[in-house]
C-alpha cells in the first residue's frame, strides 16, 4: 500500500515540477545590464512577455560563451527558464532564466567579390 501511495505522490507531483519549466524561441525585448534581466515575448500572435532574472543563465552564441552584455545585439534568442513568482530589486520576476542560446546565420563566403555556393 505503501508503494501504491508513493508512487501516486510521485505522478501528481512531475507535471507540476514539468510545467514550471519552459523553453523555446522568444524575442528578447529588453535587457538590463546592471541587474542582468531580460524582457522577452513569445511569437505576436501570443503577446505573452517574461521578465526574467538572468544573472546565474549560461549563454552562448553559436555554442561559444558570451557575456551578457552581448545580448543586446539579438533580437530572437533561445531561452530556457524556469517560471516562478519572484522580486529583484524591487521588481516582480516571472522566473529566472537558465540558458540563453544564440544562434546566427552563416554568413556565405565572398572570394573576388562573388559568393561561393
Amino acid at each position: 500500500m505503501r508503494k501504491v501511495w508513493i508512487g501516486l505522490c510521485i505522478a501528481l507531483l512531475v507535471p507540476m515540477v514539468l510545467m514550471a519549466l519552459e523553453s523555446g524561441q522568444f524575442r528578447l525585448l529588453s535587457s538590463t545590464d546592471v541587474t542582468k534581466m531580460i524582457l522577452i515575448s513569445q511569437s505576436p500572435e501570443k503577446k505573452v512577455k517574461y521578465l526574467l532574472d538572468a544573472t546565474t543563465a549560461k549563454i552562448t552564441v553559436d555554442g561559444k560563451a558570451t557575456e551578457f552584455k552581448e545580448l543586446a545585439h539579438y533580437s530572437v534568442v533561445n531561452v530556457r527558464f524556469e517560471l516562478k513568482k519572484l522580486s529583484k530589486d524591487g521588481i516582480s520576476l516571472d522566473g529566472v532564466a537558465t540558458e540563453i542560446r544564440i544562434l546566427t546565420p552563416e554568413q556565405p563566403k565572398k572570394i573576388d567579390g562573388k559568393f561561393l555556393p
